[in-house]
């Protein structure tokens, strides 16, 4: 997949598209369901599929307080994009002058002018240009209409429910939030993940018998801080068993928020390299506790609950394999 950062490194090859615009926050069910459904257009056409989004967020950019965590960093998004068939991801610059264009400049410079899209994919509730004043309705009328003589096909997304609920990235943040990384697995299609490069801490842990690898998280993370069962994913692919704990290490007066994993039973070197830790069960809050030595042994409990949990979800895995 192509990764263009800016629509100032658009070029005449990249015209000619099927596309959709959106954050596309997580990628979960319901985006997924939306790139099946232009991988389809796509290939009928013979067109590559784009997947506009944009760095920061609308709200981020206008209300930087209100702005909800993100389920995924650029980099992560870029990767389960190409994963699930996207040809292009346009990441444009949300800025105060891509935000004052009209709608019908939005669609003039970028849908017709940069990209030449055939088909143009986004959800009921879009809103696009100055004051968010266009809407799909605008949108489908300038598609139907022509703009500098080309036309396109505008579609609204579909939408996807689980148990009767609507799937989307505020409903995942919210699983996620209340400790239940089950029920986000169950929306995104997959287990939540989290990633980075692997840092030097404080080693407290090594001191304790219980070395970490930690990540420094330098965004509001969506899952509420605690103690998970995890998997944690290393660069040539192995899917480890691990203890995580995700907060501000209140104990030692921690400053900034540390996912710090701890990897059953092993003892190689992992420092920068870049980890994936796939969030399975929450154990607990993370806790305050009186001293040092109480902090350990919690730990040593954390660590004896998730050997078993990860266990019995690998025997079921294996139960379940025809």
């Amino acid at each position: 997949m192509e990764l263009i950062r800016g629509l100032h490194n658009l070029k005449p090859r990249h015209r000619g598209c099927v596309m959709t615009i959106g954050n596309f926050d997580g990628l979960h069910r319901g985006h997924q369901a939306v790139l099946a459904e232009l991988r389809d257009a796509a290939q009928a056409r013979g067109l590559p599929l784009l997947l506009m989004t944009f760095e920061p967020t609308p709200k981020e950019m206008f209300a930087p307080d209100q702005a909800p965590a993100r389920l995924a960093t650029l980099r992560e998004k870029a990767e389960l994009a190409a994963r699930h068939g996207v040809d292009r991801m346009l990441c444009a610059r949300f800025d105060k002058r891509f935000a004052a264009q009209s709608p019908e400049e939005f669609v003039e410079n970028v849908v017709v002018r940069c990209l030449a899209a055939e088909v143009v994919m986004v959800g009921a509730d879009f809103r696009f240009g100055a004051k968010r004043a266009g809407d799909f309705a605008l949108l489908e009328q300038m598609g139907r209409d022509g703009v500098q003589g080309q036309t396109f096909e505008a579609r609204v997304m579909p939408t996807v429910e689980l148990s009767g609920e609507r799937v989307s990235s505020t409903a995942v943040r919210q699983a996620l939030a209340d400790g239940q990384p089950g029920k986000a697995a169950e929306l995104l299609g997959r287990s939540y993940c989290m990633s980075g490069r692997v840092t030097g801490g404080q080693r407290l842990g090594r001191t304790l018998g219980v070395p970490t690898a930690n990540l420094i998280i330098r965004r509001k993370p969506a899952p509420c801080f605690g103690v998970y069962a995890v998997l944690a994913e290393l660069e040539d692919g192995r899917q480890l068993p691990a203890a995580a704990s995700l907060g501000v290490r209140p104990t030692v007066n921690g400053q900034g928020c540390v996912l710090e994993v701890h990897l059953l039973d092993f003892s190689e070197t992992l420092y920068g390299q870049h980890m994936k830790v796939h969030f399975q069960h929450f154990l607990r809050p993370e806790k305050r506790f009186d001293d040092v030595p109480a902090l350990r042994d919690a730990m040593m409990q954390d660590i004896a609950e998730v050997r078993r949990l990860l266990a019995a979800d690998a025997i079921q895995t294996a139960g379940s394999q025809p």
